[in-house]
């Protein structure tokens, strides 16, 4: 559980972080502001495909989902006694699979633009080379990050495995609140999230279109600490940008460039990184080996992952305290559309909302985790503890690939042997049970879990949590 006492983010001092405490101080003015089942191929299954970070496939974290995408795999620990009937689920859902945002089909244009620049002669010395500069760019700006047609596919089976998880609750003619970010891949995947469900639900008429709803989706858009501190400030990412001079990702660059028989001082770790991410995208869209992928091996890999980790870790997870608090205005409106459910319930009326599904990003869902303790590592991650990082918690692929789900199912159970036992919490992360850390069990009473977390259920107010530094107070004892 976070420590409430901690005074912000440069817990652990360094030079990195008082560098970026001393950026962050603001001075006289505030601070500026494919087909269905699915094959896993031979080469990217064999080393890479493992280490994709938040640009990983579904598949990574459920494999029975590639012999059959409506499995519900072994479902071992999340059934409860037959007594307990469900009452209300709340889905929070990272959009299905994306095509690229402009910026990394930019870079991309720019690293094949100097492979079909090499002299011809070059060819035979560097058939990586070679092979790079045959291959045709495909990707468009105007793509930027829109949902591909696996996108769609992985919110339609997703939306079918919870419908046949929890029949009660998605049976016909109850009331489905579909809302999502206002970016053009979460309205779509909440469209095909819907369409997965098929006929069955009713929708009125004021229903027909995915409510958007970025105060909740998109909370960090709306905190002016994070933005002006974290989001905009790039001395907050001081571990990311050291890690990518340090030592590993030097081996790593030199190992791209002898391939490309390029100087190594054309490239950098940002271009090194759009390769090895363009050997994921041909992966989770198109269902391909891309070439991209024969620049790299395994351990090439976890070091392009563990970027991707820090850039998370310090912007979305554990480095920074507003990352999480920032989310608790998600949090709370969760733990209040479950109590009015249970009151509903003891006052045996029928549930207002028993589904409740919101499609947001992988920037969602990461703040929300580490704002209730989970996945956090006993030492941060930095740019110094790469290998003693080798079996972190913290690894975004195993958390929030795309299409990543955090659900959370209130039971009432009638054979509770304590009023506060009658009503009974569950929560899934991607369809696999979450072990409560005050517990230590999957299933947790209401009242418990309430308990566990009275502190950011009744002191954690968005508006204050992320006002901006006020003038001649350091950032460090705002954040």
């Amino acid at each position: 559980r976070r420590g409430e006492g901690e005074t912000g983010p440069f817990r652990s001092a360094s030079s990195c972080e008082s560098r970026a405490v001393a950026a962050m101080a603001p001075s006289g003015m505030a601070a500026v502001v494919l087909s269905a089942a699915l094959l896993l191929l031979p080469l990217a299954s064999a080393g890479l495909s493992g280490y994709f970070g938040t640009k990983s496939r579904y598949e990574e974290v459920n494999p029975h989902l590639v012999r059959d995408p409506l499995s519900l795999g072994s479902a071992a620990g999340s059934r409860l006694p037959a007594a307990c009937a469900p009452l209300q689920l709340r889905a929070l859902v990272r959009h299905g699979t994306r095509y690229p945002t402009s910026g990394q089909i930019r870079r991309l244009g720019e690293l094949h633009g100097r492979l079909l620049r090499r002299p011809a002669a070059a060819a035979a010395a560097c058939p990586a080379a070679a092979d790079l500069a045959a291959w045709q760019m495909w990707y468009e700006e105007s793509l930027d990050g829109r949902l591909a047609p696996q996108g769609r596919r992985d919110m339609e089976h997703l939306a079918r495995r919870l419908a046949a998880r929890f029949p009660a609750l998605f049976a016909a003619r109850r009331r489905l609140v579909l809302a999502s970010s206002s970016k053009h891949r979460c309205r779509q995947s909440g469209a095909a999230f819907r369409r997965g469900l098929g006929p069955s639900l009713s929708f009125g008429s004021d229903e027909e279109e995915v409510e958007v709803n970025d105060s909740l989706m998109r909370f960090f858009d709306h905190c002016a600490k994070f933005v002006a501190l974290v989001e905009e400030n790039d001395a907050a990412m001081c571990q990311v940008n050291a890690f990518k001079e340090g030592s590993e990702m030097k081996k790593v660059l030199e190992k791209v460039a002898g391939a490309l028989c390029l100087p190594v001082e054309e490239l950098n770790a940002d271009l090194v990184q759009v390769a090895f991410l363009t050997c994921s995208y041909e992966l989770a869209i198109k269902n391909v080996t891309s070439p991209w992928c024969s620049l790299f091996s395994e351990e090439d890999a976890k070091v392009l992952e563990y970027l991707n980790d820090l850039k998370q870790y310090w912007k979305r997870g554990y480095g920074y305290d507003i990352n999480s608090r920032s989310s608790c205005i998600l949090f709370q409106d969760i733990f209040q559309h479950l109590d009015k459910a249970v009151e509903e319930s003891k006052s045996s009326k029928p549930i207002s909302s028993p589904l409740i599904v919101q499609v947001g990003h992988a920037e969602t869902l990461q703040p929300l985790l580490a704002l209730m303790g989970f996945f956090k590592d006993d030492e941060p991650l930095k740019a110094n503890n790469y290998a003693r990082q080798a079996h972190r918690k913290f690894r975004s692929g195993r958390i929030v690939p795309y299409a990543a789900n955090l659900v959370f199912v209130l039971y009432h159970c009638d054979q509770g042997k304590t009023s506060k036992e009658e009503y009974q919490v569950q929560m899934l992360l991607n369809e696999k049970p979450l072990l409560f850390h005050h517990s230590n069990e999957t299933i947790s009473s209401y009242a418990d879990l309430k308990d566990y977390y009275k502190d950011i259920l009744e002191n954690c107010h968005f508006k204050e949590v992320c006002e901006l530094p006020k003038v001649n107070v350091t950032a460090v004892d705002e954040l």
